[in-house]
């Protein structure tokens, strides 16, 4: 951040996890309800805005694949304006901000315009996946290493999946786009076995989740599973206690989710008292 003068606004990039407004951080609560303005992206529900003040500034700035929405440069430009404005600003993004948020080029742009800022870690999707899963992403008998990759464009992938190591190796892709097939051939043509497992879970820690459980030589009948959606490659996929074809996660009753989202409002509240 350049050392000449601030303005008396700030801005956040807070990571508002996969879905599931209980898996926010407190921090990241605590900013909501204290933010003059919100900047969302797509995939942040209305259960998670809920939190921010109803008198906030909301403004949904998603940048969604195919379809038009607003530009990095946009995004860049309303943050700015509105701390100068002196506003306490929460750019509300999925997941984790510095996982594929594109929080580098808003730091930069941030930084130029001398507007301090801070960076909330929050849930990425690749955990919150593998948790629906019921599997590791790394495991001392199966992966000693874990590789994050995004898979916007099948051709760019196929240089970047990686081969297998004999210490064991999992690869979490983000976004898979294209066939099933496709991406499996990739993987295959990298090195790895047909054999290898894999699992894909949509819409993780959402009422809507699904998994899929597979190996490379299997995805070719895999019916694909809708965005936003995470792929698992490697023996980790393997470890789940339950597996099947399919595994659909099951909405619990009415009575008993609200009453386990009250539950956790008090438990947040107390942490939040005690931590004045």
């Amino acid at each position: 951040m350049s050392e000449g003068f601030q303005v008396a606004g700030k801005v956040y990039l807070v990571g508002a996890g996969p879905g599931d407004p209980e898996l926010l951080t407190v921090r990241a609560l605590r900013l909501l309800r204290a933010a003059d303005a919100v900047l969302y992206d797509d995939l942040v529900p209305p259960e998670v805005l809920a939190h921010a003040r109803p008198e906030a500034i909301f403004e949904n700035v998603g940048k969604r694949c195919g379809s038009k929405s607003v530009t990095q440069d946009e995004i860049n430009t309303r943050m700015v304006e509105l701390a100068h404005a002196g506003l306490t600003v929460v750019r509300l993004k999925s997941g984790d901000p510095s996982l594929f948020g594109r929080s580098g080029e808003e730091t930069t742009a941030l930084a130029a315009a001398d507007v301090a800022y801070e960076i909330v870690s929050g849930v990425t999707a690749a955990s919150a996946a593998a948790a629906a899963a019921g599997i590791p992403l790394t495991d001392r008998r199966a992966s000693s290493q874990l590789i994050l990759l995004t898979g916007h464009r099948v051709a760019d992938l196929a240089q970047e999946i990686p081969a297998p190591v004999p210490m064991g190796r999992t690869v979490a892709v983000y976004m898979p786009a294209g066939p099933y097939s496709e991406l499996a051939d990739l993987f295959r043509i990298a090195g790895w076995p047909e054999t290898t497992p894999c699992v894909v879970v949509s819409a993780a820690s959402t009422p809507r989740q699904c998994v899929q459980y597979a190996t490379l030589a299997g995805f070719f009948g895999c019916e694909r599973l809708p965005a936003p959606a995470l792929l698992i490659v490697g023996e980790v996929a393997a470890l789940a206690p339950k597996r099947g074809p399919q595994f659909v996660k099951e909405p619990a009753s009415q009575d008993a989710a609200t009453a386990g989202h009250a539950s956790a409002g008090d438990l947040i509240e107390t942490i939040l008292f005690l931590a004045k």
